[in-house]
């Protein structure tokens, strides 16, 4: 069987609704710490020039960041940012709180300077992207894998430097191709096992085409033998696979993905439910119904006054 592949990283990140700003700069010199409080959002930072140490709770070993490197937090957890260990480290919020044009400091001189921000998702992130990735992503940026990170931080810095016009704009649009390329490195390094979920999926040779197929045709009546012969396996190797990669069948991923689509159209309110449940690939209103209400516990309808008094 021939189909047409779709991306499911890119479906997601659409459907939770990534958006990207841009943080005060960093900059640090001599002895120095700062401790920050747990982000509210998922926080990235890129070393632009010197070295540090970063500490994260909850993860056993600290990271040496190098000249180039990027880091991102996934959780709400606190760290630290320091010179080197043994250094007592000190709030960085009235460090960031006085900051001036744009650029806060710490010690003495400038041996290194930090560009950062955070990524802002949707309310079925959490469950749908962040869960399945570790806590801290580290990407080295002198790998030759982390060239287009490096491109996206130099046009980031000259956004910053120049100020031209809709600067701010295309410093956000920056930051999420960096995201992108930040979690494509880390499928790529991390490989088969440490990701989690249909995360995971997408790191297997046999369940990633199953997994791309159904999210290019989500609507589609598949079958795990029609799934099967896409991954060019037979369905027991398949069920198997998917199930020992994303931690559930072929077919109840395909239920639970329909169902983000559809919640997805019930929160833009501007399709009836019949209409959503043909999209998504559910030949009636009931039975949409019927699945929408076994995922997520209320009905369609249920589901649009909770986000919309008004309703459909």
């Amino acid at each position: 069987m021939i189909v047409q592949q779709a991306d499911p990283l890119q479906d997601v990140l659409t459907l939770v609704g990534t958006t990207s700003r841009l943080s005060i700069g960093l900059v640090a010199g001599g002895e120095w710490a700062l401790s920050f409080e747990p982000p509210p959002a998922v926080k990235f930072n890129a070393v632009r020039r010197g070295h540090c140490l970063l500490t994260v709770d909850g993860v056993p070993e600290p990271i040496d960041l190098a000249e180039g490197d990027c880091f991102l937090l996934t959780r709400p957890r606190a760290f630290t940012l320091a010179s080197g260990p043994g250094v007592r480290p000190v709030p960085a919020h009235p460090v960031f709180a006085a900051a001036t044009g744009g650029v806060a400091r710490v010690g003495t001189g400038e041996d290194v300077v930090f560009v950062g921000g955070r990524f802002d998702f949707g309310e079925r992130a959490k469950e749908l992207l962040l869960d399945v990735l570790p806590p801290v992503i580290h990407v080295p940026g002198r790998t030759a894998e982390a060239a287009t990170v490096r491109w996206a931080l130099e046009q980031i810095d000259a956004e910053l430097r120049d100020r031209p016009l809709a600067s701010t704009l295309v410093t956000e649009h920056l930051a999420l191709v960096m995201l992108i390329h930040l979690l494509r490195l880390h499928l790529t390094v991390a490989g088969p096992g440490p990701a989690s979920g249909w995360l995971a999926g997408l790191t297997d040779p046999v369940v990633a085409p199953a997994l791309r197929a159904m999210h290019a045709r989500p609507a589609h009546a598949w079958t795990v033998a029609q799934l099967a012969e896409v991954a060019a396996v037979s369905r027991s190797t398949l069920a198997a696979r998917f199930k020992h990669a994303v931690g559930q069948g072929p077919l109840d991923y395909l239920t639970g993905w329909r169902i983000e689509l559809a919640a997805e159209r019930l929160r833009r309110g501007d399709e009836t439910v019949a209409m959503i449940a043909r999209k998504v690939g559910y030949g009636s209103e009931s039975a949409l119904s019927n699945a929408f209400k076994r995922v997520t516990g209320a009905s369609p309808r249920e589901y649009r006054r909770r986000i919309s008094p008004v309703g459909e």
